[in-house]
């Protein structure tokens, strides 16, 4: 059991597409400090729970809480605004930008005084200097030039940045969506790499993922969806890949490990 209170947590969160319930009375909580990893088969749920709780969805019922206190999203961008970064499976950086201008995009700082408040310049230095400082912290400093454009990164690269700007920019919860789906070997070992840095800088993170080595190697627990509901949470150090396959097709059913 976790003595400490959820992050992030939903109870009874109903969504319904027409005659589809995507999400039925599904459950969800995330503790300070951890690596959640959430599975589940394709129409399973766990997109649509992932979107209620980072405002890109808004629930038919149910309530999501953040430290205890109830709140209610309307758009990714007030879940942004509450600390919540997701980092989407398409990225969603510019490819023409360089990296310091994507790991600001939306967000850019403007100069001090009359230059920024009333000419509205940009201070490209010190968005240079705290992209440097995040790619620095985060072992990325391999990029030689930060505002070399993210179309000629690698994808692990690219993906790196994506993260790193969540990182910067998520004050309570991290969310990574199929973070390693199109990285070989080597670049996806770089990403798992980079969500033990967030975890061990204290950013709780949800990672959904398809990859079971993967989930079983960074995650301290296991949110299996099934049927639009939270079927059972296990732990890596208690069960198998089998266990969670089983539990993820309904083949089986365990007594969860709720907290």
């Amino acid at each position: 059991m976790n003595s400490s209170s959820p992050v992030l947590e939903a109870s009874g969160l109903v969504k319904r597409y027409g005659r589809v319930t995507a999400l039925d009375r599904a459950d969800f909580d995330l503790y300070p400090g951890e690596v959640l990893a959430v599975i589940g088969d394709n129409g399973a749920g766990k997109s649509t729970l992932i979107k209620a709780l980072s405002g890109a969805v808004i629930p038919d019922e149910g309530e999501i809480r953040m430290h205890g206190k109830p709140i209610r999203f309307s758009s990714p961008i007030e879940a942004r605004a509450a600390g919540i970064e997701t980092v989407y499976q398409t990225l969603a950086v510019s490819p023409a930008l360089g990296i310091a201008d994507n790991l600001f995009l939306g967000r850019e700082l403007r100069k001090p005084g009359i230059l920024g408040s009333v000419f509205r310049m940009l201070d490209k230095a010190e968005m240079q200097r705290q992209a440097r400082q995040e790619l620095s912290e985060l072992g990325l400093l391999t990029i030689q030039n930060i505002n070399q454009a993210v179309e000629t990164l690698s994808g692990g690269q690219r993906q790196g940045v994506a993260v790193a700007r969540s990182a910067a920019f998520g004050s309570q919860v991290v969310i990574l969506d199929e973070p390693t789906a199109a990285l070989g070997v080597k670049e996806s070992r770089r990403v798992l790499n980079l969500i033990r840095q967030l975890r061990d800088k204290g950013l709780p993170i949800v990672l959904i993922s398809h990859n079971m080595p993967h989930v079983f190697e960074v995650a301290d627990r296991i949110h299996v969806h099934r049927l639009g509901r939270r079927a059972a949470v296990i732990r890596p150090v208690t069960h198998s890949m089998s266990d969670a396959v089983a539990i993820m097709t309904g083949a089986t059913e365990v007594e969860s490990d709720i907290a």
